[in-house]
């Protein structure tokens, strides 16, 4: 059975602070300017929400945050686990308080100083014993202590089963940097690399080079949500949540689930990808243009297979007939990604979904876009999201 909260609920404001790698402010400020523009953005004011949502990993209160901001009774507050899996958890959990009447106007924020404060590149160690560190234990002693090297177990293994190689990630981490060049407020704007340039960085983790991993960032991302019926008298076009679905698939390990019978899989992504599109009534072939979680460039292929944009196996030919730039198939990550734009955790990717179906993009694809995908993190429970036009309820 699939709860539906299908046309129920909209995105009516989004806004980003800048990026940078040193803020000088606090993750609360942070999170307090973000707040404060998505709510001009949808023309709301404070004393209008009445709900709550980030991410566990956030280090700004929500009650703080909302007495910073003027926000007065909340009657819904929530947080998703998971790191990089909790980024459209937030539009699940929102959509669901809205559907059900548990809140009407939702604000869903992610804060961080990722660069001047803690980097997430830095790893893990047995200094703070969680459940997570418990199962992580069995990997530190050979090495495995970043996410980095977790992923690229991950990935020796999808590259030895199908012909995925340094060809197709290369055009991955190419095609968002040539989507950052173009974003005023991107950290890699008007920066371009080539192949020469690519191949040149230093490794990080076989078969990972520089590029091929994400940015560490400061900054904060925030989206509202409410109810499609509240939206259409808003300042923005509302963009609906047409699906929702997050997954924790069985025998899981957060990032280092190795000991299931196929580690080249994320059937996780799978169940959310079922359950969203269940929920919407659409298909692959309705998806007009995507934002896809990039921490590193091998995942952005294994979720195309999950989303039934190719098959398994045949990431690499669907990325490298140019699926992925301005004029392919599926335009993704318009606004550079986690890549070349910022890690805001995948928060800055909601952003970026709503402008595409508000078509306000700054790289706004040439044709029509009426349906987005957004995703969260991969190798953790996490899910994923279609946004719709009003034009489609």
């Amino acid at each position: 059975m699939t709860a539906n909260v299908k046309d129920k609920a909209a995105i009516v404001g989004i806004a980003n602070t800048e990026f940078s790698k040193n803020s000088g402010r606090s993750e609360l400020q942070l999170a307090a300017e973000a707040v404060a523009g998505a709510l001009e953005d949808a023309g709301l004011k404070p004393s209008d929400v009445d709900g709550m949502t980030t991410f566990t990993m956030d280090n700004t209160d929500e009650i703080e945050l909302a007495r910073a901001v003027g926000i007065g009774d909340l009657s819904f507050y929530s947080r998703v686990p998971h790191g990089g899996g909790a980024a459209t958890g937030l539009i699940h959990q929102a959509a669901m308080a809205v559907a059900s009447g548990m809140a009407e106007t939702i604000v869903c924020y992610r804060s961080l100083n990722g660069r001047s404060g803690h980097r997430y590149s830095s790893g893990v160690s047995g200094n703070l014993l969680t459940a997570d560190a418990i199962h992580w234990g069995w990997y530190m002693p050979y090495g495995l202590v970043t996410p980095a090297s977790w992923v690229a177990m991950y990935t020796q293994r999808y590259m030895h089963l199908t012909n995925c190689t340094h060809d197709s990630l290369f055009e991955v981490a190419h095609t968002m940097r040539e989507y950052a060049a173009t974003n005023p407020a991107a950290l890699f704007y008007d920066q371009r690399f080539d192949r020469a340039e690519y191949d040149a960085q230093k490794k990080i983790v076989d078969p990972f080079r520089l590029y091929d991993c994400c940015l560490e960032s400061d900054g904060a991302s925030a989206v509202i949500i409410t109810t499609t019926e509240r939206a259409k008298d808003l300042r923005q076009p509302g963009v609906v949540v047409k699906g929702v679905g997050q997954a924790a698939a069985a025998n899981m390990e957060s990032m280092t689930s190795f000991y299931r019978d196929e580690i080249a899989a994320i059937p996780s992504m799978d169940i959310a990808a079922s359950k969203a599109y269940e929920q919407s009534g659409l298909t692959p072939d309705d998806i007009d243009a995507a934002v896809i979680y990039d921490a590193f460039t091998p995942i952005v292929l294994w979720q195309l297979e999950s989303w039934g944009f190719c098959k398994h196996g045949e990431a690499h030919d669907f990325v490298m007939d140019g699926a992925l730039r301005p004029g392919g198939r599926l335009p993704t990550n318009t606004h550079g990604g986690q890549l070349s734009e910022a890690y805001i955790h995948g928060v800055n990717g909601i952003v970026e979904a709503a402008r595409l179906v508000r078509k306000t993009s700054v790289n706004q694809p040439d044709k029509e876009v009426n349906h987005v995908l957004v995703t969260s993190g991969v190798g953790v429970p996490t899910g994923g999201a279609l946004l719709g036009s009003m034009d489609t309820l």
